[in-house]
């Protein structure tokens, strides 16, 4: 093959993710805004087609992009797109050398999530209890959410099929479409059955009984992100927490972080929340001081020892003369 114009590059590229790769409608439509950028940059500096684009190409993309002042993450998300779409038309024979070589993605410092504490969690689902349709609804999101780590995305767009009350677990599908199996503990699994039972029957009614998502606004619509981070900030003021220290996901990053300070397995963790990457689930090992100076007492030989009980003669025991 050869090099193709711009608007066939990319449309190719991107009917390959969708058809072939079988990507998320939100990624195709990311990696598709990203080209739109790209390409125009592309052509602006020269190359008219796919089979002139060089090396220079991609690094002045960069450049453009940091002097626009993205982020440091903005514009690696951004070349991961490029890098995608140029393997895609390298295997496609529409380029025919390799443009990436010595294209160094952009340092970025891996920010710590915002975390509550166990006190503050349980205040801000706390606050969501109430006995109308809208409190049990919302009562019952926080539960879940906290119980299972979901993402937003992945805990507005949750589908009544997904349920398994009779195992008590769920069944989600998260990023790159991948599949997992969470179990749900009791008190989501109360909350769930309150909302269900009392409140989802009349607010699908409001929307004509049309959609199949387990969580639904008043007007008997499925949730939105949008309306959820709405809510959050609502309940954050009720329970006493800054506005500012909540974000859409601080259930999940509470999930994992009180499962991980409790002493729950890295690769467990990893595998409840999703993630393809253990390196992602490492982030929330940030354990308080106390939790790090308890762990070194108890289990380091010149510690305390109380995980041990007596200790004993050891590397830890004096020795006597010899």
């Amino acid at each position: 093959m050869s090099g193709l114009s711009w608007g066939e590059a990319r449309e190719a590229f991107l009917s390959h993710c969708r058809v072939e790769r079988g990507l998320a409608p939100a990624t195709v439509e990311a990696y598709g805004a990203d080209l739109v950028r790209f390409v125009a940059r592309a052509e602006r500096a020269g190359a008219a087609r796919s089979d002139a684009l060089e090396r220079r190409h991609v690094s002045a993309f960069l450049a453009g992009l940091e002097r626009e002042g993205l982020s440091a993450r903005s514009r690696a998300r951004a070349l991961v797109s490029v890098r995608r779409f140029v393997r895609f038309l390298a295997a496609e024979g529409a380029l025919q050398r390799d443009v990436l070589v010595g294209v160094e993605a952009p340092r970025q410092a891996r920010a710590l999530p915002r975390v509550l504490g166990p006190e503050e969690t349980t205040a801000l689902i706390d606050a969501a209890r109430g006995d109308g349709a809208l409190g049990l609804r919302d009562h019952a999101m926080l539960e879940l959410a906290y119980a299972c780590g979901l993402r937003v995305s992945e805990l507005v767009r949750l589908p009544l099929s997904a349920l398994d009350r009779r195992r008590g677990v769920l069944r989600v599908l998260g990023k790159g479409r991948r599949e997992r199996v969470v179990p749900v503990g009791e008190p989501a699994q109360a909350a769930l059955a309150a909302y269900l039972e009392r409140a989802r029957p009349a607010l699908a009614r409001r929307g004509g009984e049309r959609s199949d998502a387990v969580f639904l606004t008043n007007r008997g619509l499925g949730m939105t992100r949008q309306n959820f981070f709405a809510r959050l900030r609502s309940l954050a003021r009720r329970a006493g927490i800054p506005v500012e220290r909540v974000s859409p996901h601080v259930l999940r990053h509470a999930f994992a972080t009180d499962l991980l300070e409790g002493g729950a397995d890295l690769r467990v963790v990893q595998s409840l929340l999703g993630h393809a990457d253990l390196a992602t689930t490492q982030i929330y090992t940030h354990v308080s001081r106390a939790k790090l100076r308890e762990t070194v007492e108890r289990f380091h030989p010149r510690g305390t020892g109380a995980a041990r009980g007596t200790r004993g003669p050891g590397r830890g025991a004096a020795r006597g003369p010899g």
